[in-house]
């Protein structure tokens, strides 16, 4: 069962068993400072562990009387203008270590060690790319289902995936004999000018290529043609492979959250990177 997207006021929160958390992900300016004693209260009412949130620098102080701790931002994902903060408030004190701080600090060395190169966008002979269409979601759901055995957010039933297609998600496909290998998305804050690069999956037979570099500058030539202005990534902490590939690409490691984000079975530690495009 997945977490429950819904509205405190005019503001977005995720909130489930399966991260064991409320996620605010859209604080509405005119909900302050209510909103802090409702996410309080329902954390206490769930016996969640965690609440985490996503929200502009402007707040930073409200939330941090609150107890809450800076994890990680994103500088101005709003408009260009303004950073945005991840703070976490921990009901659980054993959620704020670390899931594997020693392999973390390691992939984090790993990937700042890279360096930039364009050769990694292009792709070997044989393989094809383009934009998914609506028509694509099943098979996308199905190559999710194959690389995830479980996602905080339902990208495995091919509903989800036509409803965001339809909504604000771009999916960026390699494909090969025009079967689909690898695959990512974009998904977009229109309002914000920003948008995170995410979803990514790459059957296990087709990995080794740098998939995920090519992928990453095929979205950011998209990103950039709808005016985001900002891309950012929250990545798997313990993936060599995807924290290397936004540090080739670019991106500032700017923070990790701790004990985060559901993934195939584990609540594990995230990284954030962020490029101003």
């Amino acid at each position: 069962m997945y977490d429950i997207t819904m509205k405190i006021g005019k503001s977005t929160i995720q909130h489930g068993k399966q991260n064991d958390r409320i996620y605010l992900m859209d604080l509405n300016r005119e909900d302050m400072p209510d909103i802090l004693k409702t996410l309080d209260d329902m954390a206490d009412r769930h016996s969640y562990s965690k609440i985490f949130t996503k929200i502009p620098r402007s707040f930073y102080q409200s939330f941090s009387k609150e107890g809450y701790q800076k994890e990680a931002l994103v500088p101005a994902y709003y408009r260009g203008e303004e950073d945005c903060i991840f703070m976490s408030k921990y009901k659980d004190q054993e959620r704020s270590i670390e899931a594997s701080k020693e392999l973390n600090n390691k992939v984090i060395e790993t990937a700042k060690s890279k360096k930039p190169n364009e050769l990694y966008q292009r792709l070997p002979q044989g393989f094809s790319f383009r934009l998914a269409k609506e028509e694509d979601a099943s098979k996308i759901a199905d190559i999710y289902s194959k690389v995830f055995s479980s996602y905080p957010f339902p990208i495995l039933e091919y509903k989800y995936i036509q409803e965001t297609i339809r909504d604000n998600v771009i999916y960026f496909m390699i494909l090969k004999d025009n079967e689909i290998v690898a695959l990512s998305a974009c998904e977009m804050d229109f309002k914000n000018q920003s948008a995170e690069m995410t979803d990514f999956a790459i059957l296990p037979n087709y990995r080794g290529h740098n998939f995920s570099t090519f992928l990453l500058a095929k979205m950011e030539e998209k990103m950039k043609e709808n005016k985001i202005k900002t891309a950012y990534t929250i990545a798997r902490a313990v993936s060599f492979g995807m924290n290397s590939s936004f540090a080739k690409s670019g991106y500032e490691f700017t923070g990790r959250l701790i004990k985060n984000t559901q993934i195939a079975g584990n609540i594990e530690d995230m990284n954030v990177w962020y490029k101003s495009l």
